[in-house]
């Protein structure tokens, strides 16, 4: 593919590591023909690389296969999700998933990409709904300033909340900041 033909959010491999495109920029240089700079993240370790390419210049496209999942179980330091259509098991160490276990409960579905049959890609929901397990007592009087407070939820995920949440509570969270975003209703 084209440099000129990348678009954001698009997988990319180069030297063999896949990357996906966070940004870019045609820059069009004094003597010299146009340039992209790039800004690439590596799917493998997360780092943030910039690289600069010629206009005229191709790089490779990485095709992912987004298949959907439903999250099974953790243990210690794996995470267990099975493929919903061929009903595979595949397991996520830590460090491949992050906190993303914070945000699950079983058997909620969720998005993995596949790059040549090995998951590269957790995509979470960007907001789960999840039961406050403690917090300090309500505030008699309180409103929702800028007064907040600590409350741990039914997965271990810890966030600050607004003074008059209570334990047993519903809320929505955003996975994408893991800050409180509303109460739900059942």
């Amino acid at each position: 593919m084209k440099v000129s033909d990348m678009k954001k959010g698009q997988t990319v491999t180069i030297d063999n590591v896949l990357y996906v495109i966070v940004d870019y920029q045609h820059v069009k240089l004094g003597k010299g023909g146009a340039v992209y700079q790039t800004k690439l993240k590596n799917l493998v370790d997360g780092g943030i690389r910039d690289i600069r390419f010629r206009a005229e210049e191709n790089i490779d496209e990485a095709y992912l296969e987004k298949r959907n999942f439903e999250y099974l179980y953790s243990s210690p330091n794996e995470h267990v999700f099975m493929d919903l259509e061929s009903y595979d098991q595949i397991s996520l160490d830590d460090d491949a998933f992050g906190e993303g276990p914070l945000y699950l409960k079983e058997n909620q579905k969720i998005q993995i990409s596949m790059y040549n049959g090995k998951p590269v890609v957790v995509t979470l929901p960007n907001t789960v709904d999840l039961t406050v397990k403690e917090t300090d007592p309500e505030i008699k009087g309180a409103t929702a300033t800028n007064q907040y407070k600590k409350a741990v939820m039914e997965t271990g995920l810890e966030i600050q909340v607004p003074p008059f949440i209570k334990v047993g509570e519903k809320l929505r969270v955003d996975t994408r900041t893991g800050e409180y975003v509303t109460r739900v209703k059942d």
